[in-house]
């Protein structure tokens, strides 16, 4: 099997070595987004938070894992409160309720899993 070497759209190329942090940039009073893998097992994205912003409270059918690249947040899981930062990891569990809101500028990788 040949590795695919060429760019994907929003994605990022095989071999290349890279920044996490610096795929996604921050905005005022938003959140930011960019899926760098897409495939039938899951997906990656990498998002930034602008301080005090968040995803609200919501299910998915899939395991979750956040990596915390920059800043803090709190991440609610059946509304209990986990405070994360640079360098930790939390699980969010398949179909319970999870939120995320931003202590500060806060930078995550999102690695879906589908199967």
């Amino acid at each position: 099997m040949i590795n695919d070497l060429t760019s994907k759209p929003n994605g990022i190329t095989a071999g290349q070595v890279m920044k996490a942090a610096d795929l996604v940039g921050y905005q005022s009073g938003a959140v930011v987004s960019r899926e760098i893998v897409k495939m039938p097992a899951g997906n990656i994205t990498i998002f930034s938070f602008d301080e005090g912003q968040g995803l609200s409270e919501h299910k998915t059918p899939f395991d979750a894992l956040v990596q915390v690249l920059e800043g803090e947040a709190e991440v609610f899981i059946e509304g209990k409160p986990h405070h994360i930062q640079s360098g930790e990891i939390i699980l969010m569990p398949a179909n319970q309720l999870h939120a995320l809101k931003a202590l500060k500028q806060f930078k995550m990788i999102l690695t879906m899993m589908h199967s």
